[in-house]
């Protein structure tokens, strides 16, 4: 008999159908020499501090560090996680073979080879490896099952992972917990979770600590067009005003047009955290919520795997494509076919193929988040928003670039002769934009709500001209003007909302707007995409950051605990991101994981000492519930 263990009911049952077992039991199905089981997720995690020796049961600091000789693992106490392991455990000491159908990523291969060493397998064990859950992809895999041993570097880094964040968490929260918590609060310490509040309080003092400078921006408006100088930001009136004086009354005259033409490729594929990103921006869905739905679709075989990090397709999904476009030309939502008249201009023809969207090098274990073709049918509202980004973002990649035409119009107005008869001369400048042929725009919708949104939440828009149609000018033209001087305000950099929090993350805290170079940095981030929205709610959870409206601020306790904090190991993203690169390279066998450890025994060995040895009398703030409530928003710069 084939035990086959799935990480949840749904998927098992699944998984069970296309095999043939069709017969149910108390917590497994069977039949057709399967025998088909799941799991909830986690059933196994690594023993507590007490677990190991009784002496680290009570918190104390006189016991730190705590560095286990060698880890172990124990069932999570919870009645119906230990009957299921019963059932499972039973199974698999009987089995002939294993396939670990698990989530095809890190954390998947975790869960079930703990359960695998918890109930002591020995047989043989097969690995079902897939991107979606349609009918299709499951048959596939089972036809092309992997040997478990080819996986093997995938869980030691899910391993390393684990006991980093168990010897760096356990350690540095009772740390500081004892020393500076007031017996009143448990100060939460945490590998990722710590830099990234670093981010926000950093952000937050750098706002706080502002002070808004006055400038003066020189314009003017000839033939209803507001010109600019490009002489820039006057520091002082009386320099702004000088200029507007040589200027008033003089006529002013048109010395270049030019005009270019240019394309804009369409946006790569969604990973996780572009689309986390853009369901922020344009619904305001949490990170935590936004995983959530697109989990949601997954499991219902309507989009694919989507705990993933790159933006790209492997070479063998180009075949597949017209079929998925098929399923999306077909696609119906209250009557309305939203996506047919985007594909008809390309249907029937060879879809293009580009090097931004196929690139088997830069694919690992799974390709981009994309539609699998399956017709969606009873979505929520927020399911529905987040399938139609993905289907437009995959429609988009295959439609032609936008044609646009830019045009930049520079004028002069020049003062009167000086005694030596030379004459000062105030440049000024416009540019519009012209879109000639929409290309892969046509998907995009509507965009003005986003930079509502990004105007109010991520700081000042940057000028948007791609839909300002300049009036014909001609070289040499000239006539009157009205000119204006400006005062205005240099401003602070935004708060952080989840979108550029993510980013943040993303990028080990270095704000990165280019997306080729961010694909680059993505080694260095910190936390996995698909552990970031978790390790922000967490942050929630700690009282350490509170909301408002789109905002995320930190609170006097999230605030103090960074204060507190010295050592550049605990907070620093850069650091972190290192450590992330680490297991990264651990999973594709470039590190060893002994040495992972070994280095952060040492580093937590090292912060235990210089905090034991801190003399001040420092403490944290503590607020209850109540007082969060009170507490006031900062005012909105």
């Amino acid at each position: 008999m084939i035990v086959c263990i799935a990480e949840k009911p749904s998927v098992a049952r699944d998984i069970a159908r296309i095999l043939g077992a069709n017969s149910s039991h108390d917590g497994y199905m069977e039949g057709n020499g399967y025998q088909v089981t799941w799991t909830f997720g986690h059933l196994c995690t690594l023993k507590e501090p007490g677990d190991y020796t009784q002496a680290w049961k009570p918190w104390a600091l006189t016991q730190l560090p705590m560095i286990p000789q060698r880890f172990g693992i124990k069932l999570i106490p919870d009645r119906g996680i230990e009957k299921q392991f019963a059932i499972i455990e039973r199974l698999m000491q009987k089995a002939d073979g294993i396939v670990n159908c698990g989530d095809a990523g890190q954390e998947g291969e975790l869960i079930q080879r703990w359960v695998m060493q918890k109930a002591q397998a020995t047989c043989p064990v097969k690995r079902l490896w897939i991107s979606s859950m349609t009918d299709e992809a499951i048959r596939e895999g089972f036809a092309n099952l992997k040997d478990q041993g080819d996986y093997q570097p995938l869980y030691l880094a899910g391993l390393s992972r684990a006991i980093g964040d168990w010897l760096l968490g356990m350690n540095a929260t009772r740390l500081y917990t004892l020393k500076y918590g007031q017996n009143r609060q448990v100060l939460s310490i945490g590998r990722v979770q710590t830099p990234t509040l670093a981010l926000i309080v950093n952000r937050q003092k750098e706002i706080e600590n502002f002070k808004p400078e006055p400038y003066w921006v020189l314009a003017t408006v000839y033939r209803d067009t507001t010109f600019t100088a490009t002489k820039g930001k006057f520091t002082s009136k009386e320099e702004g005003e000088k200029a507007f004086e040589t200027i008033e009354g003089k006529p002013f005259t048109v010395t270049k047009v030019e005009k270019k033409e240019g394309k804009e490729q369409p946006p790569q594929l969604y990973d996780l955290t572009s689309l986390q990103v853009d369901c922020n921006r344009k619904y305001a869905y949490s990170a935590e919520m936004t995983l959530n739905l697109i989990q949601s679709l997954y499991e219902k075989k309507y989009t694919t795997y989507p705990r993933v990090d790159t933006q790209y397709l492997s070479d063998d999904i180009y075949p597949k494509c017209p079929q998925t476009m098929n399923g999306l030309y077909q696609t119906k939502f209250g009557g309305v076919a939203p996506y047919a008249e985007f594909i008809k201009p390309i249907g029937g023809k060879p879809l293009k193929k580009s090097k931004r969207v196929f690139d088997s090098s830069k694919v690992t274990d799974h390709h981009a988040i994309i539609p699998t073709g399956v017709i969606p049918t009873n979505l929520t509202d927020a399911e529905r928003h987040v399938f139609d980004l993905v289907a437009r973002r995959f429609i988009g990649v295959f439609l032609p670039d936008c044609k646009f035409s830019t045009t930049t119009v520079l004028g002069e107005v020049r003062s009167q002769e000086s005694g030596d008869g030379s004459q000062e001369a105030i440049e000024f400048k416009v540019t519009g934009k012209e879109i000639l042929d929409p290309g892969w725009r046509v998907v995009r919708g509507e965009r003005k709500e986003e930079r509502g949104e990004r105007n109010d939440e991520e700081g000042p828009e940057k000028p948007d001209d791609e839909e300002r149609t300049l009036p014909t000018f001609v070289k040499g033209e000239s006539g009157d003007h009205k000119p204006t001087l400006t005062e205005k305000w240099t401003t602070p950099p935004p708060y952080y909302n989840e979108a550029s929090l993510l980013r943040a993350m993303e990028t080990a805290g270095k704000f990165v707007e280019d997306e080729t170079l961010r694909a680059a940095m993505k080694e260095n981030g910190i936390g996995r995409p698909s552990s970031r929205a978790g390790i922000i709610e967490t942050l929630f959870k700690r009282h350490y950051i509170k909301r408002d409206r789109k905002r995320l601020i930190a609170t006097p306790t999230g605030i103090e605990l960074i204060d507190l904090i010295r050592e550049e190991l605990l907070k620093s993203c850069e650091l972190t991101g290192i450590w992330e690169k680490k297991l990264r390279d651990i999973e594709h066998r470039k590190y060893d994981p002994k040495q992972f450890i070994d280095e952060l025994k040492a580093q937590v060995t090292e912060i235990v000492h210089e905090v034991m040895t801190d003399t001040s009398n420092r403490r944290v703030t503590v607020l209850s519930d109540e007082e969060l409530k009170k507490l006031k928003s900062p005012k909105k710069q």
